[in-house]
């Protein structure tokens, strides 16, 4: 397998993982009282923001060349940080 595509493979697991919590979180929303769960939902909107830039930069992993692909890889790596710890925090709060 190249390094691309275990890469891309990575990032995607990683991807499905985060999708997952938001969806955890969003069932606790929905279980929350009125006042709260305002709140919850406009953090749940910011991470699917976030969740859809981390795609993007995947997506344009995954259409990069051989070559190209380690150019993308910072940007990449930095969506996917913050993507994560918006998750992790907005996880914490919710608890």
């Amino acid at each position: 397998m190249s390094p691309k595509k275990a890469y891309e493979e990575k990032l995607q697991a990683q991807l499905d993982e985060l999708k997952a919590k938001i969806d955890t979180l969003k069932a606790k929303a929905d279980q929350t009282e009125a006042s709260t769960r305002l709140s919850y939902y406009d953090t749940i909107e910011e991470l699917k923001l976030k969740r859809d830039l981390a795609q993007n930069k995947l997506d344009e992993i995954k259409k990069a060349g051989e070559s190209a692909w380690e150019d993308l890889k910072d940007g990449a790596e930095g969506a996917w940080a913050e993507f994560s710890a918006a998750v992790k925090a907005a996880t914490s709060r919710f608890q």
